[in-house]
């Protein structure tokens, strides 16, 4: 037993450890850096993965309603940014982009077109003709689609690359800015990222 240890004190033959003594100001410091760790972290977050948003209107009914909170997966809009190979999204998703008119105003609509395909509106429905479906098809069969009203509009156009079509998912006459009016295709540039998933309201919580 080391009695000349300086750690150690001897009270009533029993060999105790000797309090270290507390240094204030490294806990302190210590708890600023997890502060503007955790902010940083929050930042980059926001900045690059996920952004959270609230719809401001109907376009979107009845998917989406006014005052709903949304989160935005914006991560392979970001990988895309870094690596330089393009995103484009799936048919059907749910996206945020910024309005190709050069304001700051972001939009969310849902994809339809892609690079290549040829979109017609008419008789109130929308058909996608493209190679692998030279017939056309109808992109709102899909299970979203049982609910929306019949499309308005009269649009015969072919989607150049580095661009998409988009519609809202209300489709009746005046009630939705996207492709079928004065929009036009959205830039695939312009993507902020896809719809993830609906928190608020917390009953009709939905992961898309």
């Amino acid at each position: 037993m080391d009695n000349n240890n300086p750690n150690y004190s001897i009270a009533d033959g029993i060999l105790a450890e000797k309090p270290k003594k507390q240094n204030p100001w490294r806990d302190r410091l210590s708890t600023i850096f997890l502060f503007i760790a955790a902010f940083l972290i929050a930042i980059t977050l926001n900045t690059f993965v996920f952004q959270s948003y609230e719809v401001d209107g109907s376009s979107m009914e009845p998917t989406l309603q006014n005052s709903d909170r949304l989160l935005i997966y914006k991560f392979q809009r970001t990988a895309s940014s870094i690596t330089g190979k393009e995103y484009v999204p799936n048919r059907g998703d749910v996206i945020v982009f910024h309005k190709p008119n050069g304001t700051s105003d972001q939009l969310i609509k849902r994809v339809i077109g892609l690079p290549g395909d040829r979109v017609v509106v008419k008789n109130n429905e929308i058909t996608v003709f493209n190679l692998e479906n030279p017939e056309g098809f109808n992109p709102d069969d899909e299970p979203y689609g049982i609910d929306l009203p019949e499309t308005s509009g009269n649009v015969d156009v072919t989607v150049p690359e580095g661009e998409i079509f988009v519609c809202g998912d209300n489709r009746i006459p005046g009630a939705s800015l996207d492709s079928r009016s004065v929009l036009g295709n959205v830039p695939i540039d312009k993507i902020v990222g896809k719809l993830l998933l609906r928190y608020i309201p917390l009953g009709n919580y939905k992961v898309f």
